[in-house]
């Protein structure tokens, strides 16, 4: 559910999520994540509605302004560069000084007298400038004196229908009168090959070039290009630990051995070692770290 603040904006129906944002949605590296929600509020005001998003650990929200597609729709994207946690949300207000600037054109074209609106559109520029900083607090202070300057009528006018005043003014909003979809929401990215690749499984101890000897890491190395040669781009082995000596297993699946049987695979553990350790006939942990 959706925060409601006194800004009377409310946030529904997000996609991408599963499970209400429960779980995680996925990407690869250079996908973008395409935001959608249901974003409206009560009478006529302008809305600014905006995605913000950055990778987990980071401090500062990249903001991207959300598009109207009409029938309270609004959507935007962002593309995920790394591998990791992304989240994401969404803050939404009544805009009041594109609200104001909306109804003041009207008034214009209309030929009214608009001198006490302009007093109103300089205050609300005035108190977007005490929010801001740096060279944007300077531009919203400069536009509102140019509005209040009652010795120049079209620049008035001119100074009060900037589109430049309105984008700046819109990135700061009074922040008690945000709604923000509250918590975030998440993105799990991997890398490109975790979206699709196409694996062969290998027996090591089938990779010999000698008949009756046992395959090795090293054995494995050879193979390598013909395996990629057929399009794989995974290798995949079956348990490469020492095997368990207790009911081995012969030739062909037989219930039964005789010397010399080295089991099936699966059958994992035995004084030579159990999960962290190598087969030895494989070879040495070196030869496994070569052989990746």
């Amino acid at each position: 559910m959706s925060r409601i603040t006194p800004a009377r904006v409310i946030i529904e129906n997000i996609s991408p999520r599963i499970d209400c944002g429960r779980f995680p949605i996925k990407r690869v590296v250079g996908q973008q994540v395409v935001v959608e929600a249901d974003v409206f509020s009560e009478g006529h005001e302008e809305l600014t509605v905006m995605l913000l998003h950055r990778h987990k650990g980071e401090n500062t929200w990249i903001r991207t302004p959300m598009t109207s597609l009409g029938n309270d729709l609004w959507r935007a994207s962002f593309t995920v560069t790394q591998i990791g946690e992304y989240e994401y949300t969404i803050s939404a207000w009544v805009d009041d000084f594109r609200t104001w600037q909306s109804k003041l054109i009207k008034r214009l074209e209309a030929k009214q007298d608009v001198t006490i609106e302009l007093l109103v559109g300089a205050n609300l520029l005035e108190a977007a400038s005490a929010r801001a900083s740096g060279k944007e607090a300077a531009l919203l202070k400069d536009y509102a004196q140019r509005i209040r300057d009652e010795s120049a009528k079209h620049t008035r006018a001119k100074a009060a229908v900037s589109p430049d005043a309105g984008e700046v003014a819109s990135r700061y909003p009074d922040e008690d009168l945000v709604t923000t979809q509250n918590p975030s929401l998440q993105v799990c990215v991997d890398r490109e090959r975790a979206g699709f690749s196409a694996w062969y499984e290998m027996f090591p101890r089938s990779c010999s070039p000698e008949a009756g000897r046992h395959g090795t890491f090293r054995d494995c190395e050879t193979w390598l290009p013909y395996v990629a040669e057929m399009g794989f781009d995974v290798l995949y082995l079956p348990p490469i630990h020492p095997i368990g000596m207790t009911a081995r297993k012969g030739r062909n699946n037989a219930v039964t051995c005789v010397e010399g049987d080295p089991g099936t695979p699966w059958a994992i553990g035995s004084h030579e070692g159990g999960h962290k350790s190598i087969h030895p006939a494989l070879g040495s942990i070196d030869d496994f770290r070569a052989l990746l």
